[in-house]
């Protein structure tokens, strides 16, 4: 519900959030990459000035990931790397 969203006083109605979990490894230069690509992006092409969004990362060791049924440090075939 709009009403219960709290925005800074600076920020428009347009205030986004952003948050994005991820496993541990990439250098801080490619989340800074991608930080910088995201405000540029998001800013082209919906119109949302950079003020107004905010980005979290929260990395997590491969260990505490689950998916395809196994666990994160154990799958070997993944199609991308995570140490850039």
């Amino acid at each position: 519900m709009k009403s219960s969203f709290f925005y800074p006083v600076d920020r428009s109605q347009a205030y986004t959030v952003i948050k994005i979990n991820m496993m541990a490894g990439r250098k801080p230069e490619t989340i800074k990459k991608l930080i910088k690509t995201l405000f540029t992006q998001i800013e082209r092409n919906i119109g949302i000035a950079p003020i107004d969004i905010e980005i979290t990362f929260k990395e997590q060791p491969d260990y505490c990931w689950g998916f395809r049924g196994m666990i994160g440090d154990e799958a070997k075939d993944l199609s991308y790397s995570v140490k850039v």
